[in-house]
Parts: C-alpha cells; structure tokens; sequence
C-alpha cells in the first residue's frame, strides 16, 4: 500500500481556491506580482477588497507566493 502524502500549508487551500474564484492559483500569483511591494497583510487585504476573496483564502496565497518569491 502505497501512501500518500498529504499536502499541508497554505498549498492545502488550493483546490478550494481554484474552485471557490474559478482561477487557477498561477491566475492569483500573477497578480500578486503586481502587488510585490506591499507588506503581508497589505496583499491580504488587496485580494479581500479588490477580488472579495475570504481571508483564509488570501492569507493562504500570499503566504505562499512570499515564500515562493522571496519578497
């Protein structure tokens, strides 16, 4: 029996992301790269204002696209 790993992270919100806004998350990195100067919260808050996306789902992606990015 083979096991498989189970995705932990801001990655474990992806799929609910993809399917709750309908875009892939490359769609959301993409804009945050717009958005590289701002402070954590500050790109949280973007995504709830400008994509009224929730906050578990913002935190999620710009936790991951910093840590990608290394802003």
């Amino acid at each position: 029996m083979s096991e498989e790993k189970k995705v932990r992270g801001p990655a474990s919100y992806f799929p609910s992301i993809e399917k709750t806004y309908g875009f892939p998350v490359s769609h959301w990195f993409g804009l945050l790269k717009s958005q590289k100067t701002l402070k954590h919260m500050e790109m949280v808050a973007w995504l709830k204002n400008e994509h009224k996306m929730g906050h578990g789902h913002a935190n999620a992606l710009v936790g991951y696209f910093r840590s990608q990015e290394q802003v």
